[in-house]
């Protein structure tokens, strides 16, 4: 089978694109032309075409002979003066690639969104998720969506970012109390809930929340990353409205850590039941602590 990739130069994209190989599924990869080089190792293993699913010129007669569109582009911040927002990136892109798959041939879909994602969503970035959640819905093709919490691993900027600080700062701006909770997921998990879907009939017009075993204060996922790297973490409370106004200022800035819609989502938490995911597919989660202690 031959399955067409986007967002393969992506943290979660990279492990969906190894996993897709070791799994003996040829790949097309759709790249924005001077991106090859961040799967310069897969060259061997994936046919590359140059487009972007932001114009929908660019897929024409892309996805022909393909058997499975697997859509992980998405981004986490806006910079509309670069044309860079959430609207353009998760709803029209992905409305581009709905209708390049029904047009070329191509019945599964499989859609990349987010935990949270809903209508009244308090954020941007929720209510566009569940947009192009709607648009692959009533597509008519034979469609699955994940929607996973935080996803950790190598190379991601979640784990990462805190580890970092903790190593050259030893402390830790939180936002608020630090009691709201998450439910980190291992990215090899995600990655085989998206490859084991793909010939599974039974997977066919679901949506899946994706979280890992364990709800998390944020307090306490600042302590395991600690624990971990033997760097025990000093938390600095920061009142929610500081915070909330350095970003409104400061979030158009890439280096700014927080965007003002994050603290927002952050603040609501970002839980779910996860047993469903894991026992559809079979996949043995791997524990927060476990995970991180493989990389960091």
């Amino acid at each position: 089978m031959k399955i067409f990739l986007t967002g393969s130069t992506g943290f979660v994209g990279q492990q969906i694109l190894q996993d897709l190989i070791d799994n003996n599924y040829q790949v097309k990869c759709l790249l924005r032309q001077g991106s090859e080089h961040k799967i310069a190792n897969y060259k061997k293993d994936v046919d590359i075409v140059q487009g972007d699913i932001t114009d929908a010129n660019s897929l024409h007669g892309k996805l022909e002979g393909c058997d499975a569109v697997i859509n992980l582009v998405g981004i986490i911040r806006e910079f509309p003066t670069k044309g860079i927002t959430f609207e353009k990136l998760h709803y029209e892109g992905t409305a581009n690639l709905v209708n390049a798959a029904r047009s070329q041939g191509v019945r599964r879909f499989i859609q990349m969104s987010a935990l949270g994602a809903r209508p009244d969503g308090k954020t941007r970035y929720q209510q566009t998720k569940f947009r192009a959640e709607e648009c692959v819905r009533n597509s008519g093709l034979n469609y699955t969506i994940f929607r996973p919490s935080i996803i950790f691993g190598p190379g991601d900027k979640f784990v990462n970012l805190f580890a970092n600080m903790l190593k050259t700062q030893q402390f830790v701006p939180v936002v608020g109390n630090g009691r709201y909770q998450m439910q980190p997921v291992a990215v090899e998990n995600v990655s085989m809930g998206f490859v084991k879907s793909i010939k599974q009939h039974n997977a066919i017009d679901k949506t899946f929340d994706v979280g890992g075993p364990e709800k998390i204060e944020f307090n306490q996922i600042i302590d395991i990353i600690g624990e971990v790297i033997y760097a025990p973490p000093h938390k600095i409370h920061v009142p929610v409205f500081v915070m909330s106004f350095m970003a409104e200022m400061l979030d158009w800035l890439s280096f700014f850590p927080i965007t003002k819609e994050q603290i927002i989502m952050l603040l609501e938490g970002n839980v779910c039941n996860e047993k469903p995911f894991f026992e559809h597919f079979d996949i043995k989660p791997i524990s927060f602590k476990e995970g991180i202690s493989k990389y960091l």
